[in-house]
């Protein structure tokens, strides 16, 4: 297997508020831009495939349809079959369906969001060898039409982690997570590891909900949490995520000086914690790990459309090249706490520390 390692284009900053499901445009800063072309001549086309965190999980999914979103509109090209486009998951079930419903739509390149995903894309590339495709968060070996892309997401979780670890007032905190698998225990891993390289006193209660689209789960279970003494909750749940933020805030509106707090996930997600206290605008959430999808998804994207399309290669972002890291709201975060964080982000960089990817 090919590995290789590529730079973000981080100029490419996107809109948090994407507004989704809005048609593409060819204006691009009120000029009109002519559509890329494929290697063929024609106009360059590419989907993706969601999970079943949906398009609009706030999180995930969200943060690579923005993505391509900003390809397409960068490139001029329309949302459709023409153009770019995405097409939503309600089940695993949905997976193949509509892996092949993108291949007769004859999109160029063909995005699956999320590990889940591996099986259905790893059968439907093999049999469909014209089109090209990428799993996002997971690997797969041997099949030159599928690019791999990955994650140092425990890197970042730990940045997260220093940032609990010297927050929490009640030296206890969470985590919840979508699944109990290798991905999301990466995240748990270097959280845990971050609380305890600046407080090793505290503790880390890890959890998983099962599921990446129950915000009702999720709910309850920082419900739970939070009454059994956690102050703060970092999840990698998705969609199950939200629900997390919604009990925080219940929580900051019945009690306005408790003092909790949500870490978000893969976008910054500081606007899913605001939150109205007594007529006084409130933020619980404390900080986000960032990770970049949206420039992932843009940078293959680009690539392919040139030619160079990485097939059969695994391509990963870490903190070396921003891939990975702590959101830019950092309302909540104090100097001393950020200089932490830079000083734990450089030992990380340097090799004098090494991210653990397993919860102990």
């Amino acid at each position: 297997m090919k590995k290789r390692k590529f730079g973000l284009a981080l100029s490419m900053l996107l809109a948090a508020g994407t507004f989704l499901g809005a048609c593409g445009s060819n204006d691009n800063n009120g000029e009109d831009v002519a559509p890329a072309k494929n290697g063929e001549g024609d106009v360059f086309t590419t989907a993706m495939i969601t999970d079943v965190g949906g398009v609009d999980d706030k999180s995930f999914n969200q943060s690579a349809w923005e993505g391509l979103e900003a390809f397409g509109q960068d490139n001029g090209l329309d949302q459709g079959t023409e153009g770019y486009d995405y097409i939503q998951s309600k089940s695993d079930a949905d997976y193949k369906t509509n892996l092949n419903t993108a291949v007769r739509n004859n999109f160029d390149l063909i995005y699956g969001i999320g590990y889940k995903l591996k099986p259905a894309i790893e059968e439907v590339a093999k049999q469909r060898e014209e089109s090209n495709f990428v799993i996002v968060d997971d690997v797969i070996e041997g099949v030159d039409n599928v690019a791999s892309v990955t994650f140092k997401e425990h890197e970042g979780s730990f940045l997260v982690g220093v940032v609990a670890g010297l927050t929490t007032k009640s030296n206890k905190v969470g985590f919840i997570g979508g699944t109990d698998s290798d991905l999301i225990n990466k995240f748990a891993a270097g959280f845990q590891a971050g609380v305890k390289a600046v407080n090793p006193e505290a503790e880390v209660d890890i959890q998983f909900a099962g599921a990446f689209d129950k915000a009702d789960k999720g709910q309850s279970m920082a419900a739970s949490m939070y009454q059994s003494g956690s102050d703060i909750i970092y999840h990698a749940a998705g969609g199950t995520g939200n629900g997390v933020f919604t009990e925080a805030k219940n929580r900051k509106q019945q009690d306005p000086d408790s003092e909790l707090w949500v870490i978000g996930v893969d976008r910054d997600q500081a606007a899913e914690g605001s939150v109205t206290v007594d007529g006084e605008e409130m933020n619980i959430t404390l900080t986000s790990m960032v990770k970049r999808v949206d420039t992932a998804v843009i940078d293959i994207a680009e690539r392919a459309m040139d030619g160079e399309f990485p097939g059969g290669e695994t391509v990963q972002y870490g903190l070396e090249d921003d891939g990975v890291g702590i959101a830019p709201t950092q309302d909540n975060l104090s100097e001393e706490v950020l200089a932490a964080v830079d000083e734990w982000k450089e030992k990380i960089a340097n090799g004098e520390v090494e991210v653990p990817t397993k919860p102990e």
